[in-house]
């Protein structure tokens, strides 16, 4: 019961990392970037900033996830 829920877990927290992803905008300015123009709009950057901190912590959560299934997968069957 466990290991399935762990499983669940990580396929819904893959799912989500592919869709933070792709939503991040690419990180190359273009012709954008040569006069500071880029920098003109504070709250991209800061909508940007807190992208990454969710990205961040769904990496965290999906690899913490991958680790109790790898290491633990038998244990938890068995539960």
């Amino acid at each position: 019961m466990w290991l399935t829920l762990f499983q669940i877990l990580q396929a819904a927290s893959g799912l989500l990392l592919i869709v933070l992803i792709l939503i991040h905008s690419p990180k190359g300015d273009g012709l954008g970037g040569i006069g500071g123009a880029a920098q003109m709009f504070s709250t991209q950057r800061e909508t940007e900033a807190g992208l990454n901190k969710i990205t961040y912590i769904v990496v965290a959560v999906f690899f913490a996830l991958t680790a109790i299934t790898g290491f633990y997968g038998n244990f938890l069957a068995s539960l």
